[in-house]
């Protein structure tokens, strides 16, 4: 006697007549199951930003006082002022010289190339 016997594939099994009568045995358990899974993955994904946040935000009393004391007062005004005072004087103004065939006053203009349309 054979280990396996043949079962041609033109008969199909109860479960597959099953499934061709009522798809919807195999795809609304699975679709339940995707979203019960997308909620109970949830809270595991909040604990996990809520312990990153914790971690990046444990500031000590001491430390929060120590960093508002070097503090200095933003003022625009300010800024401007200082930026337009720092203004470098020790420049002149040089004229260099043009490359030979070209006039004073640059390239005159060519003719505009014909459109096409």
């Amino acid at each position: 006697m054979a280990a396996f016997t043949s079962r041609t594939t033109r008969t199909p099994s109860s479960m597959n007549r099953l499934v061709r009568k009522h798809p919807s045995l195999f795809g609304v358990p699975f679709v339940l199951i995707m979203v019960a899974a997308s909620f109970g993955l949830t809270t595991f994904t909040q604990t996990r930003y809520d312990m990153h946040d914790k971690k990046v935000k444990n500031v000590s009393k001491e430390q929060e006082l120590k960093l508002d004391q070097n503090r200095k007062k933003f003022d625009i005004r300010e800024e401007y002022y200082r930026l337009s005072m720092a203004t470098d004087d020790n420049w002149e103004q040089k004229r260099i010289s043009r490359p030979k065939g070209l006039p004073e006053w640059g390239v005159p203009p060519t003719e505009p190339p014909p459109k096409s349309g």
